[in-house]
């Protein structure tokens, strides 16, 4: 496989070389998840209540995912620099650093959360019908924490080289192995959300030997290991802290979707929490490629950041945001004609006469919060955009304000104000809406004043 030359001056051939790719990698990534709950949905007996549990253990998985960001997203934009700069030293010793990080992480999750599932999952929504669904799967799930995060967190490391398509091919076998194995581990062998949780852990098993693989023996800056350097663990954290705040932060806005759908959907919150599951799973087909886009991407940035290219910044930046809008614009566009088929993708035939209602109000929630789709490409695209050039004070606050300023509180006071759960759904649109529009401002305002000063640090270079 070629990787591409990140400094060459084609700038839409190399967006369309690394994201493409990562946006396939990103929605195979999403669909470890779906093609569960699809399978779960469709289980003969107690389809809908298995499907409920699964999604109360959603903030759980998103939870885990966002320490692989932390670190993998954090190292990334680094160690492309580094590469930019010539400087393969230092590349070698970031991601060196970042696996023992991973390694050390995933582990330390495993134990803290191992222990208290159970308590964990009633807190974040769970009934006393959903519960034995929901703890079956995340106790099987749990034993695949350690390949999950590293897997999700060295594959930045291979995209970084130039070499997209090599980790969208490893994903995409995780992905195939696993739609392989539901239907066997659920139905054929009888093992419910059981085997769900365990085709999940055999293929991220799989998919972390060839990541490694890969990392010792055929990438050009190849994985050693070595002791943790404090400077170069700060510049990760810091630098990942941003994408970290974005996954981490989805996990809380999930419990209180939970719990607020739990405290004021009465005799409903189990229908609506099978809702929300569906429609976040839709949500998700858009969001995971469009961060594919905006991730992706990085390394083109950090290499000619690193490499003081402005020229190549400015052209990329400006493709990148087309590109990313004409996605999101097919994505709104589809959702109106596939709402309703996806919906019915997770409901049993043979299971309750609510089928219809399930149906009807997951694909007009949808089409709620997919009205905000196309704003987020400036979000996405301009917050991960400051991180790939090492901007993390920006894209930190920038992260926070869609998540925790105005997501999290709408999600609270939307159904608490107007005593009706469904208005909790209405949240995700205003917030990404305001959020695109306040980043794309800001976004405006500061990056000129940024290529311009690494400009001025070249020019004082030459003289």
């Amino acid at each position: 496989m070629k990787s591409i030359n990140l400094e060459n001056n084609k700038t839409f051939k190399s967006i369309l070389y690394l994201a493409i790719p990562s946006m396939i990698a990103q929605l195979v990534n999403v669909l470890y998840n779906i093609v569960d709950r699809i399978f779960i949905g469709n289980m003969p007996i107690n389809g809908e209540i298995a499907l409920v549990g699964v999604g109360v253990c959603a903030p759980i998985l998103t939870f885990l995912s966002s320490f692989a960001y932390l670190i993998g997203f954090g190292g990334a934009p680094i160690f492309s620099m580094s590469l930019g700069e010539n400087n393969k030293e230092n590349a070698k010793k970031i991601l060196s650093n970042s696996f023992v990080l991973l390694f050390i992480v995933s582990f330390i999750l495993l134990l803290i959360i191992y222990p208290f599932a159970k308590p964990i999952l009633y807190l974040f929504g769970a009934s006393e019908a959903s519960i034995p669904y929901a703890y079956n799967y995340i106790l099987i799930y749990l034993g695949g924490t350690f390949f999950s995060i590293l897997t999700l967190g060295l594959t930045q490391f291979i995209i970084a080289q130039g070499k997209s398509t090599i980790a969208m091919l490893v994903t995409l076998l995780g992905c195939l192995i696993n739609v392989g194995l539901d239907p066997l581990f659920i139905y054929v062998l009888n093992m419910g959300v059981s085997g769900a949780a365990l085709a999940t852990l055999v293929s991220q098993f799989i998919s972390f030997v060839f990541v490694l693989f890969l990392l010792l023996k055929v990438t050009t800056i190849k994985l050693s290991f070595s002791k943790l350097d404090k400077k170069v663990v700060c510049k990760i954290l810091k630098l990942g802290f941003s994408p970290f705040i974005i996954m981490c932060t989805d996990s809380i806005v999930f419990i209180c979707l939970n719990t607020c759908i739990k405290n004021y959907g009465g005799a409903q919150s189990d229908f609506y929490i099978e809702v929300a599951t569906i429609v976040q799973a839709f949500f998700s087909l858009a969001t995971g490629p469009l961060l594919g886009i905006s991730s992706g991407t990085q390394p083109l940035l950090a290499f000619n950041y690193g490499a003081k290219n402005i020229k190549l910044i400015k052209k990329s930046e400006i493709q990148l945001t087309i590109f990313a809008l004409c996605f999101c614009t097919m994505c709104f566009g589809l959702s109106f004609m596939l709402g309703k088929p996806f919906a019915q993708l997770f409901i049993s035939l043979s299971s309750s006469t609510g089928n219809d209602k399930t149906v009807e109000v997951a694909a007009r929630v949808i089409s709620i919060y997919m009205y905000g789709i196309i704003p987020l490409a400036f979000q996405y695209v301009f917050v991960d955009g400051l991180t790939g050039l090492g901007q993390a004070k920006y894209s930190i606050w920038l992260s926070l304000n869609r998540k925790l300023v105005l997501l999290l509180p709408l999600t609270i006071l939307l159904p608490a104000i107007t005593k009706d759960a469904f208005n909790v759904f209405y949240a995700e649109l205003i917030a990404d809406v305001i959020s695109s529009t306040v980043s794309t401002i800001v976004y405006l305002i500061i990056i000129p004043k940024i290529l311009k000063k690494r400009e001025l640090e070249t020019k004082s270079v030459m003289d």
